[in-house]
């Protein structure tokens, strides 16, 4: 079956698209990966979205739903069926060859559980108009049901990273992503039956999400490009330390909201002052989540927007972790990681495997999560 996923991150830069072909004769398995796209936001585009995370900040699952939701949630369907046309296009594909889109969709606020109580969260996106759009199946929604069995709903990804451990023949093995908040999936082993249910993941702290917010608050754009400015900076060590000991423990299943850090901490530092600690603050955050696990990977691949900070890549070296790479180091994009991750979570859905487990996300037990959506006659 081929299968398309999708993935829009909480940096509202655009979107990326990724196409699988992957035998469903008894296990599953990748047959193929195809070219894959990443779309650029317009300014529009972005306006709307981030109309409604401001919104979504201010509601907090309480009281009527603002309006801005159902105008982001449709332009952002419109937006993923125009990136899935380009998808197929650029491979030479038609639509009706598609079995299946895995729709991440927006996260726009996501409230982790506490004390036994489940927590909530809300990604944006019609999966209906993008079903009657393409004509294909949509798979969306995919953290509700682990959400509904105590589960954080987040990370979900490991699933697809277990697959790269297995590509790779590598374990113990770790994988990064660094997005707007940074994660961490280990994987003990992977020769064996059922051997995700061993995997441990844990979201590790802030990534780029503050440092993009303080650069843009002194109207200097969207992020700090190359790390160039934190280079010029000087860390404020006590600010550092006292966000580090702020971080849930670490090791176990846990998910953060993008908007759980900000960069209030550094206010009254320099612009270069501030990038470097907060800078700081996301490299010490991933080498304490590293530093937690119960053996040392042997390989460490990174994803996300930080795999391409070279000051953050080199700080995360210098702080001690030697087997560290990009992970178009080992022949992975690491712009379509995560839209890989959603192709592959639909076709477990599709067959009914799960897509998470207890130690990825301390759901109570396995859990197939994902929401299916047919096109309208």
């Amino acid at each position: 079956m081929l299968v398309a996923g999708l993935m829009s991150g909480t940096s509202l830069d655009g979107m990326d698209a990724a196409l699988l072909r992957i035998s469903d004769n008894g296990a599953l398995k990748v047959e193929q990966k195809y070219t894959g796209i990443s779309t650029k936001f317009s300014p529009t585009d972005r306006n709307v979205l981030s109309h409604a995370v401001e919104d979504a900040l201010q509601w907090q699952f309480s009281g009527p739903t603002p309006h801005s939701f159902e105008h982001a949630a449709m332009r952002l369907a419109s937006i993923a069926a125009k990136a899935i046309d380009d998808l197929l296009a650029s491979n030479g594909i038609k639509n009706t060859d598609l079995t299946a889109i895995g729709f991440h969709g927006q996260t726009v606020l996501h409230r982790p559980p506490v004390a036994g109580k489940n927590g909530k969260t809300l990604q944006l996106g019609n999966a209906q108009q993008l079903a009657n759009k393409t004509g294909c199946t949509i798979v969306h929604d995919f953290r509700s049901m682990d959400m509904d069995f105590g589960g954080h709903g987040a990370p979900l990804a490991p699933a697809w990273h277990f697959e790269i451990a297995k590509q790779l023949k590598c374990a113990p093995f770790a994988f990064i992503n660094i997005g707007g908040v940074s994660n961490i999936t280990f994987v003990p082993e992977i020769d064996g039956d059922n051997l995700q249910a061993n995997m441990l993941a844990f979201d590790c702290g802030p990534g780029n999400g503050p440092v993009d917010a303080w650069i843009a608050s002194h109207g200097l754009g969207q992020m700090d490009v190359d790390g160039q400015l934190a280079a010029r900076g000087v860390v404020d060590h006590d600010i550092v330390a006292d966000v580090i000991k702020e971080l849930p423990v670490a090791g176990c299943p846990f998910s953060l909201d993008r908007w759980a850090f900000d960069h209030k901490c550094v206010q009254g530092l320099s612009v270069e002052d501030g990038a470097a600690t907060l800078l700081e603050i996301t490299a010490c955050g991933i080498v304490r989540g590293l530093s937690s696990l119960p053996k040392e990977p042997g390989q460490v691949l990174v994803g996300g927007g930080g795999r391409l900070n070279p000051v953050l890549m080199t700080k995360l070296t210098e702080l001690g972790i030697s087997n560290i790479a990009p992970s178009e180091a080992a022949g992975f994009d690491g712009d379509l990681i995560e839209a890989e991750a959603f192709a592959w979570l639909s076709a477990l859905r599709l067959h009914n495997h799960p897509t998470s487990w207890p130690g990825t996300t301390g759901v109570l037990h396995p859990v197939s999560g994902g929401a299916i959506c047919d096109p309208c006659d």
